[in-house]
C-alpha cells in the first residue's frame, strides 16, 4: 500500500525537484512574469477659508453661518482602515472572472491516495504563465466545459489553492489543486458523479481550463514570521497547509524566514489517505524545533477510551497544551475540510474555556475579531 502511494504521488521532494528541471527546459521561450503593482489612492481635504474681519455681531452672525455651512457640506471623515494581521499587502483579487476566465494548461494530475482509500483524491499542477498571481491560502474558481440541466454553462466552483506562491516548480507559473472525485447513489439508486470534481480528475497533460480568481482573504497566512500557526484539516482541507508549510519550510525566499511554531492535524479515515505524507514527515524531519505533526486516522486508531480517532480526539490528547497557545496573542488557528469537525472542535475548546472560567463561543467571536481564527469549511 505504501508502495503505490509513494508511486504515485508528488510528494517527495526529489520528484518535484525533478519535475522541477523538466518544466524550466519546456519554458525556455516562456515570457518573463511580471509582478503587478498594487495602486494606492489618498484621500485629500481643503482648509476652511478664513472669515472676513468685521464687527463683533456681524462676525459671530457670519461665522455661525459658515459652521453650518460647513456641517452641512463638509464630506464625511474616513475611518482610518484598521491594518491586518495577515499577508495581505498588494494581494490580487478577481483577476479573471466567469465570463473572461484565463485558460491554463494541465501539467500534471497524479492520484495520490491507495487504491483501498475510500474515493479517490489527485493532485494536479495548473500553468499561467505568471498571469493569475496568488497568495497561500486563496482559492481559485474552475469552469466546467459543457451546459446544465437547463441548458446554461455551468457555474464556477472554488478551490483552495494546494501550493504555495511560487507553484510546485518554483517559477510563479504553476497553480495546484487538491481535488476528491466525487462519486454517490442517490436516492433512486443511480450513480451520480459530480461535475466539476470529475472534470478535473480526468484531466490529462495538455488539457485546457478555465480558471478563474483568484479569491479570498480568510485564509492569508500570518505576516509575523514567529506566530504560532495551528492547522485543522481534513480530507481536502489540507489544500491551503501544504501551500503555508512549502513557504515555511521547503522554500528559501529573501522576505521570509519562518521562525515560529507550525502544528499541523489532518483527519482522514485510512492510513492510505494520509495526503502528502511523505511532504509533511521530511518537513518534521528537517524542523522538529519549528513543526508538530498529528494523524487522526478515525477507521485505523482508537484513543484510551476506546473511541474512533477523529481530529477532535486527537487534538484533546493536547488539551491544555492547545489551550496554552490559543491564548497567546501570536497564535492563529486554520480550520479547513468537512463542515462537520466544526462542533467537535468546539465542544473541546468549551470544555476547555470553562476551567478558565470563560466563554468559548464569546472568546472565539474575539479571535475572529482579531484575525486569529479563520475557517474555510463545505
Amino acid at each position: 500500500m505504501a508502495s503505490s502511494i509513494a508511486a504515485a504521488s508528488l510528494s517527495s521532494a526529489t520528484s518535484f525537484a525533478a519535475a522541477r528541471t523538466s518544466q524550466k527546459q519546456t519554458r525556455a521561450q516562456a515570457a518573463a512574469f511580471v509582478q503587478p503593482s498594487p495602486k494606492l489612492g489618498f484621500f485629500q481635504s481643503s482648509a476652511f477659508s478664513q472669515l472676513p474681519t468685521q464687527t463683533p455681531v456681524q462676525h459671530v452672525q457670519q461665522a455661525n453661518k459658515g459652521v453650518r455651512a460647513t456641517a452641512a457640506t463638509a464630506p464625511p471623515k474616513a475611518k482610518a482602515k484598521k491594518e491586518s494581521k495577515k499577508d495581505d499587502e498588494g494581494i490580487s483579487v478577481n483577476l479573471f472572472k466567469p465570463k473572461e476566465p484565463y485558460t491554463g494548461r494541465t501539467l500534471l494530475n497524479t492520484k495520490i491516495v491507495g487504491d483501498d482509500a475510500p474515493g479517490e483524491t489527485w493532485h494536479m499542477v495548473f500553468s499561467h504563465e505568471g498571469k493569475v498571481p496568488y497568495r497561500e491560502g486563496q482559492s481559485i474558481g474552475i469552469v466546467p466545459p459543457g451546459m446544465d440541466a437547463n441548458g446554461r454553462p455551468h457555474k464556477l466552483r472554488l478551490y483552495s489553492i494546494a501550493s504555495s506562491a511560487p507553484g510546485d516548480f518554483g517559477d510563479y507559473k504553476t497553480v495546484s489543486l487538491c481535488v476528491k472525485r466525487l462519486v454517490y447513489t442517490n436516492d433512486k439508486g443511480e450513480e451520480v458523479k459530480g461535475v466539476c470534481s470529475n472534470f478535473l480528475c480526468d484531466l490529462k497533460a495538455g488539457d485546457e481550463v478555465q480558471i478563474t480568481g483568484p479569491v479570498g482573504k480568510e485564509m492569508l497566512m500570518p505576516k509575523d514570521p514567529n506566530a504560532n500557526v495551528i492547522m485543522l484539516g481534513t480530507g481536502t482541507g489540507i489544500a491551503p497547509f501544504r501551500g503555508f508549510l512549502w513557504k515555511m519550510f521547503f522554500e528559501k525566499r529573501s522576505d521570509y524566514k519562518f521562525n515560529g511554531l507550525a502544528w499541523l492535524f489532518l483527519g482522514v479515515p485510512t492510513s492510505s489517505s494520509l495526503l502528502y505524507r511523505e511532504e509533511f514527515e521530511l518537513m518534521q524531519k528537517k524542523h522538529p524545533k519549528n513543526f508538530r505533526l498529528d494523524f487522526a486516522v478515525s477507521r485505523e486508531q482508537n484513543n484510551a477510551k476506546g473511541e474512533k480517532m477523529y481530529i477532535q480526539t486527537r487534538m484533546a490528547e493536547y488539551a491544555e497544551e492547545l489551550w496554552g497557545l490559543l491564548k497567546k496573542d501570536n497564535t492563529y488557528t486554520y480550520m479547513c475540510g468537512l463542515r462537520g469537525m466544526e462542533k467537535g472542535i468546539d465542544d473541546i475548546m468549551t470544555s476547555l474555556a470553562q476551567r478558565d472560567g470563560m466563554d468559548w463561543a464569546e472568546y472565539k467571536k474575539e479571535l475572529k475579531k482579531d484575525e486569529r481564527w479563520s475557517v474555510e469549511t463545505y
